[in-house]
């Protein structure tokens, strides 16, 4: 299945510029950190990088994957119908819109992020998905200076570091896992309208 998702997304148009056969491997090193989680969103999912591997290694995780391109989510839903997957949803629709809608907020065991955004934009667009008990996987390499950037924006919105973790892989030498546990409900302002946390990062 590994292989017929790699040869999915490199046969999709400008979906991933160069397609490496590691990458589903890479994305495997967040397996170690679900846990007993049951609900995953990915979170700018773009090829299904981390969601449909987790998935994969994971049949009973219900899966949802955001992705705000119309082009990228049309791949997610045709690679899902491939996969013959059940438990994965498609949602078409930014993270700073996404994160206010009632079904979505609070409610995931598990948000992950790869190759998103810098850390303080990235808990914003993710911890609101977050229930409370529930935890942020972002995936970095040389995270520390990002993470320290991202103190008060990881507070603001509920949010608890718990560990830089190192998951190396044959593609990321470096790879490292953010691990943040959602301990408060996120205020009622975050996320801020759309493209107002990449242009406004908090504590920047």
């Amino acid at each position: 299945m590994d292989e017929i998702l790699f040869n999915l997304i490199s046969a999709w148009p400008g979906l991933i510029g160069r397609p490496d056969p590691e990458l589903i491997a890479d994305c495997l090193v967040l397996v170690d950190f679900l846990g007993e989680a049951r609900t995953l969103i990915d979170v700018g999912s773009g090829g299904g990088l981390p969601g449909l591997p987790l998935k994969l290694a994971r049949p009973g995780l219900v899966v949802a994957l955001l992705e705000a391109d119309q082009g990228k989510a049309a791949f997610l839903v045709q690679a899902a119908a491939r996969l013959h997957l059940e438990g994965v949803s498609v949602i078409r629709e930014r993270a700073e819109t996404a994160g206010r809608r009632e079904g979505l907020r609070d409610s995931f065991d598990l948000a992950t992020a790869r190759a998103l955004a810098p850390m303080p934009v990235l808990v914003e667009l993710c911890l609101p998905f977050v229930r409370v008990g529930g935890r942020l996987l972002a995936m970095k390499a040389g995270a520390e200076d990002e993470v320290e950037a991202a103190a008060k924006a990881i507070e603001l919105l509920g949010g608890e570091l718990v560990e830089i973790a190192s998951a190396p892989s044959r593609l990321r030498d470096r790879g490292q896992v953010v691990i943040v546990r959602k301990v408060r409900p996120t205020p009622p302002e975050y996320p801020r309208r759309p493209g107002v946390p990449k242009r406004k990062p908090l504590g920047g």
